[in-house]
């Protein structure tokens, strides 16, 4: 990968590439939003989905959160870490919780209801989370919960949005 200027949309461009290098797609995470929001939404389109995870992508907070995730998962998966920090990651130790702490940074930028979508998310591991927590097919401790947080924030981010229409045909009537 070359050396990119600082600034969003070239951090985005790197965020894109290393998720699908990663084996992560745009489809993937508005997947996972569709299957959060479509009880909620009966005429969300994928359109929509992914639209919505662009957003969520576009966030500085949400590019660094994935840039230092996916690098801990590579450094891991090349075992560079010291020890204990690479047994620790590449076996997904279950109270190590920095994983999940990163996580949380980006579905904090849309409410609590991004926290409780990211925890059932996490929960159902659904669609491409599911593949990601396989332990041999590489290292995605960062990546399987980063994921499931973008999904989770796009997904409160569409309920939000939801909401106001409807506040604002209320408003008409």
């Amino acid at each position: 990968m070359s050396e990119h200027p600082l600034n969003s949309d070239s951090c985005l461009e790197v965020v894109i590439e290393l998720l699908n290098q990663r084996g992560v797609t745009l489809d993937d995470i508005a997947e996972i939003v569709m299957f959060l929001q479509i009880t909620y939404v009966p005429d969300l389109t994928m359109e929509l989905c992914l639209d919505s995870v662009t957003a969520v992508l576009k966030k500085r907070e949400v590019q660094n959160a994935l840039l230092t995730g996916i690098q801990l998962d590579i450094f891991a998966e090349q075992k560079k870490l010291l020890p204990p920090l690479q047994t620790i990651i590449e076996t997904d130790e279950p109270l190590y919780g920095v994983d999940e702490v990163l996580a949380l940074a980006i579905v904090n930028l849309y409410g609590s209801i991004g926290f409780t979508n990211f925890g059932y998310v996490d929960k159902l591991k659904h669609g491409k989370l599911k593949d990601l927590n396989d332990k041999s097919a590489g290292v995605h401790t960062f990546l399987d919960d980063l994921v499931g947080a973008i999904a989770a924030a796009a997904s409160s981010r569409i309920a939000h949005r939801q909401k106001q229409q409807e506040e604002c045909l209320e408003g008409q009537s």
